[in-house]
């Protein structure tokens, strides 16, 4: 009797990082031995993704845990890239892949998608600094654990939650935790970040770029061309049960490729605004912490400090030693500024 097809479902194929993992697992080898289902709202989306022979998956929303639950229990592998923020989603798709491990007596996996926000400190308001450079061969979920019994943010919140309901359950899980994602993504829908897009719209809207106080402290970064090979790197790795992949407490994986401060991408954004005309200086004004909460955190503080003016250095050494490649350079994040400036002035028209 031949082996059962593999069925993946994937959460947030609409988006950026969903996009352009679901692209990047249709263009692999694997794609021919699976099949793939997502969870989208809309029909018109459900249309195009027909066309490029996915499963469209019609569902309310993130609240509707049941139907998550009942969903994922068809799966063996479910890639969660909707919402980093929304742990009770995370833990109903879990329990979802659980029920479908004791049906088939087959492993199944959980990738979710985080970000390394959940690292950041507390440098403007003081409440705490970390002056470490941490690897995804540390304890990191120790250390995330450590962080949110002195402060619980939601994401970070969920990265637990993950990890906890995956060893409750026995669902292998995984966590990409990625720095700011910069360059064209290659998915069907949303092909741009959320970060660097963002601080661009605000300098339009203000006539500067901005950051938040002197802005010296470092943050990693990622091109989305080199994030999107990870998932399929793991994906086919859990697949192919290799020998000592990481999971659960330890499978936690980082996927920097370089370091900036907070002043290096306010200085980008502001060369290439005042490049295309639509700033008068290139040199970026300071901020309040209570500015950045307002224009970049939805008005909460904690997200307008460890998402815009925190430090957070991460090195991918697990990641690496599992075979990720990253190709991009400094200069490919130099150079992304413009060609993202003209993509959001572009968005302004349309």
């Amino acid at each position: 009797m031949s082996k059962s097809i593999t069925r993946i479902l994937i959460t947030g194929a609409t988006g950026y990082i969903g996009g352009s993992v679901l692209t990047e697992i249709l263009k692999s080898p694997i794609s021919q031995n699976v099949s793939i289902s997502v969870l989208v709202r809309r029909e018109d989306q459900a249309e195009i993704l027909r066309e490029h022979g996915v499963i469209p998956i019609i569902f309310r929303d993130l609240d509707d845990l049941a139907t998550l639950e009942q969903v994922s229990s068809d799966f063996d592998v479910v890639i969660n890239s909707a919402n980093s923020f929304h742990p009770t989603s995370a833990v109903a798709l879990i329990k979802g892949l659980a029920k479908r491990k004791e049906k088939t007596g087959a492993e199944v996996h959980f990738i979710h998608t985080s970000g390394t926000s959940n690292l950041g400190d507390y440098r403007i308001s003081g409440a705490y600094t970390e002056t470490r450079i941490f690897t995804d061969k540390d304890h990191i979920y120790a250390y995330e654990k450590y962080r949110e019994d002195m402060h619980t943010y939601p994401q970070r919140t969920t990265d637990l939650a993950v990890v906890e309901t995956g060893l409750a359950t026995r669902v292998r899980t995984y966590i990409v935790m990625s720095p700011t994602i910069y360059g064209l993504g290659s998915g069907l829908f949303n092909k741009i970040s959320v970060q660097i897009p963002k601080a661009m719209r605000t300098a339009v809207r203000v006539g500067r770029a901005e950051v938040v106080g002197a802005g010296e402290a470092h943050w990693n970064h990622v091109h989305i061309a080199d994030l999107a090979p990870l998932y399929e790197l793991l994906l086919r790795s859990a697949l192919e049960g290799k020998e000592g992949l990481a999971f659960g407490e330890q499978g936690i994986y980082f996927c920097e490729t370089g370091e900036h401060t907070w002043l290096d991408l306010a200085e980008g954004v502001g060369k290439a605004g005042f490049e295309l005309g639509v700033l008068q200086s290139p040199m970026p004004g300071r901020i309040t912490l209570e500015q950045s909460a307002k224009q970049w955190g939805n008005g909460s503080f904690q997200v307008g400090e460890l998402g815009w003016c925190s430090s957070s250095r991460t090195r991918a050494v697990l990641s690496r030693e599992l075979g990720w490649k990253p190709t991009k350079t400094r200069r490919d994040f130099e150079e992304n500024f413009l060609e993202e400036f003209k993509l959001i002035l572009q968005e302004g028209q349309n």
